[in-house]
């Protein structure tokens, strides 16, 4: 699927909380995770990270169009350690989205699974006959007059669950130029998704801890 890469620069990359081990950034909506496969995608998240800590690694991917904090490893044992935390899904994340519609529900949950949607990838779809387990818990927030706010809290990491989640029970996530229809597309200039909190355990220190970003829409 081609696209225009237009990845922000103001802010460049917020720094949360660093130290020898690990770096925590906010990352901005509409920039990469990691570099793509040609030059001109090559500005991310890591590589704008290894222009101050050169051993900066990827551990986990959040979508160009998602917000929110992330972590990198800064040591080859800790890249190994927290890529373990994310397999064995002993991190805790949350997210907020606004979605369309007025959800009457204050909680559930999406157990819905997912796989790629070969002839459009990078879009996935849901398939019960060869889907992956995918689950994702939710809590509502607010309400307005057409659309929802959101806690969003995914106990699988499939590729676009939460988008594909929301738009499969009919609430799509506002500005999602992927699975929204257009009238819910352009509500938004960027997609309602934002990664709140992280929670892991420090992979030098085992402490638990808990990052946060504040959430750029509400």
């Amino acid at each position: 699927m081609d696209f225009e890469y237009n990845p922000p620069f103001e802010p460049y990359l917020d720094i949360l909380y660093h130290d020898e081990t690990i770096l925590i950034v906010d990352k901005p909506a509409e920039l990469l995770s990691v570099p793509g496969k040609t030059e001109n995608l090559y500005d991310c998240v890591e590589s704008r990270a290894q222009q101050s800590f050169p051993k900066a690694r990827i551990v986990h991917r959040l979508d160009m169009a998602t917000s929110g904090v992330m972590v990198l490893a800064l040591t080859r044992k800790a890249h190994r350690q927290l890529s373990t935390q994310f397999a064995e899904r002993h991190t805790d994340k949350s997210y907020i989205a606004k979605v369309s519609g007025l959800i009457t529900d204050d909680e559930g949950e999406i157990n819905l699974p997912l796989m790629v949607d070969w002839p459009n990838r990078p879009l996935q779809k849901v398939d019960h006959g060869e889907g992956k387990p995918a689950l994702t818990k939710w809590r509502v927030i607010k309400r307005n007059a057409d659309t929802t706010l959101l806690y969003l809290f995914p106990e699988t990491g499939r590729t676009h669950q939460l988008r594909v989640h929301m738009q499969a029970i009919g609430h799509p996530i506002l500005g999602d130029r992927f699975y929204a229809p257009e009238d819910i597309q352009t509500m938004s200039d960027r997609l309602l998704l934002h990664a709140e909190t992280l929670e892991l355990t420090h992979p030098k220190t085992d402490e638990r801890m808990k990052f946060s970003s504040v959430c750029p829409f509400e």
